[in-house]
């Protein structure tokens, strides 16, 4: 008997010692091929630098090796070089140093498009539709809206000139005042939309969110809603700690929100509700569509694995993939991939395989291998596809003249002409422009001689050019040439044809430039088909 046991304990001493220096070779392993690809780098950089024709623009082309080398792993693992810093702080803490006012591309300049209330542009009389004709002096015609954006951050208390030039006005507008630190409110609306009904609209999740979201709560809670609904729709994500702490205001104090694994599936992070909840028993709906990723489907995936929320809209992105931002040499930063989040329900939700170890390219996964998962309450959820709700509603299907007028800016430029125009207007909950104004409207888009091409068309056409490189040309001309004028877009049948989707557009940035993000809010959700599946959804 002793015998066997001498023998199996030196079996097991043999085994053990045998791992201990294969993976002491797979460890030599790694970092010689670390330091041989290292070596390889900068062998390339030297002989480059030595050797090649032209002046090189160094960290140009060490920031293009750097992105090319993470664009192959996953879109989340990224480098954030030293002139982003401000940048990735503004991400995280939702605060930066500027006038408080979103921006866009308008033909050789770039305008306000919305002045938020209460800030500092808004403080300092700057209106949507003025467009920025000089920074301290620097010209800024022809500059893209990333570099417009940045010259108008800065250090809070930095003085900054304005040049402007103002629908109806002939001489510019200067404007001198200091930039403030602006906080963006990850609650961009909260209220009451029916019958003690609550609603909050939650953008982001920044170090701030959880504050936000208490000062909306607790507003709402002192106006005695009996039932809430949190809107997610396209909210990205940001801070799982933040989704962690939100949780708890309707959470038992301890309860498992999320747990984070890294790749040897050995080290696991639990989060934790830290806090008492606030209301603990209010019926919640969480509304959610394809853009929801990471902490969101973090938020109503925990709740729904915990049967606390009846989740609402269509399915989420599908982000189960954990990042953490670790700071390199000379100010710069990588985000990087660390971990995979598991549920409550034990379940992973990310819906698109990558893979950096092997040359193919990134795969969804399908839903002939998900995995059955179950509820607190017994009911069936499934991994690898986001979060699938529990009441869908479908997405109002578009049309493209509504999608052009928008992004050509007609709809802007009429918005701004009719703001001039009129002094004031209806409550955003009754607002409606009357018929005369929208032939007013139709009269304005000839005016600018607008015109767009519709998809089919487009590929109508690239469809005879195919058909003429196989030799079938002479067979098909014909039916080509029938179905050509069919398919061609008529600007004014469609804008009688698709009143309805223009008019609401029209009326939404109407709103926006007398009552801004509030009014928004208050006029979209008189037409909201998902806020009211939700609040049916907990009546």
């Amino acid at each position: 008997m002793k015998k066997i046991l001498f023998f199996t304990a030196l079996i097991f001493i043999s085994v053990t010692v045998e791992a201990q220096k294969n993976n002491s070779k797979k460890s030599e392993q790694k970092y010689y091929d670390i330091f041989r690809c290292s070596d390889i780098y900068n062998s390339v950089w030297r002989e480059l630098d030595i050797n090649y024709v032209d002046t090189l623009n160094h960290e140009k082309l060490n920031d293009i090796a750097i992105n090319s080398m993470l664009q192959s792993l996953d879109p989340y693992t990224v480098y954030i070089p030293e002139q982003q810093e401000e940048d990735l702080k503004a991400m995280t803490t939702g605060i930066y140093g500027g006038i408080g006012a979103v921006v866009q591309k308008h033909n050789d300049y770039v305008v306000i498009s919305e002045p938020r209330y209460g800030l500092t542009a808004y403080k300092n009389g700057i209106l949507a539709g003025d467009e920025i004709v000089s920074i301290d002096n620097e010209n800024m015609k022809g500059k893209t809206v990333s570099y417009v954006s940045n010259r108008l951050k800065g250090i809070p208390g930095s003085e900054i000139k304005l040049k402007l030039r103002r629908h109806g006005e002939n001489k510019l507008i200067e404007k001198t005042f200091h930039r403030e630190a602006i906080h963006i409110n990850s609650i961009e609306y909260y209220g009451v939309v029916a019958d003690s009904i609550g609603y909050i609209a939650l953008t982001d999740f920044t170090d701030q969110s959880y504050n936000d979201f208490k000062v909306a709560l607790t507003a709402l809670k002192d106006k005695n809603i009996k039932r809430l609904v949190i809107d997610l729709r396209n909210n990205g994500g940001g801070l799982v700690s933040e989704a962690v702490n939100i949780a708890s205001m309707f959470l038992p104090k301890g309860t498992n929100i999320v747990s984070m694994r890294d790749k040897s599936a050995k080290n696991e992070r639990k989060y934790k509700t830290p806090f008492v909840p606030i209301m603990p028993d209010i019926p919640l709906a969480i509304i959610v569509n394809e853009n929801s990723a990471s902490a969101s489907e973090i938020l109503a995936g925990a709740f729904q694995d915990l049967d606390r929320a009846v989740i609402v809209g269509a399915r989420s992105f599908g982000k189960g993939l954990v990042q953490a931002i670790r700071q390199l040499p000379y100010g710069g930063y990588l985000k990087v991939t660390t971990a995979k989040y598991y549920l409550p329900s034990g379940r992973c939700i990310q819906s698109i395989d990558y893979d950096g170890s092997t040359s193919e390219r990134p795969k969804n996964i399908p839903d002939s291998l998900t995995n059955k998962f179950k509820t607190v309450g017994g009911r069936t959820v499934r991994d690898k596809s986001g979060i699938t709700p529990d009441v869908s509603v479908e997405n109002e299907k578009g049309n493209y003249i509504s999608y052009y007028l928008f992004t050509d800016n007609i709809i802007f430029d009429f918005a701004t002409q009719y703001y001039y125009s009129h002094p004031k207007i209806e409550n955003p909950s009754t607002f409606n422009i009357t018929d005369d104004e929208y032939n007013s409207f139709i009269s304005f888009v000839k005016s600018k001689n607008f015109t767009y091409k519709l998809e089919s068309e487009k590929m109508l056409s690239q469809l005879r050019k195919l058909v003429e490189t196989e030799g079938y040309l002479t067979q098909t001309d014909t039916l080509l040439k029938q179905l050509s004028p069919m398919l061609k877009a008529d600007v004014e049948r469609d804008l009688r044809d698709f009143r309805k989707d223009i008019q609401k557009l029209l009326e939404s940035e109407i709103v926006k430039r007398y009552y801004y993000q509030r009014g928004y809010y208050e006029f979209f959700l008189r037409y909201d088909d998902w806020l009211a599946k939700a609040i049916e959804s907990i009546k």
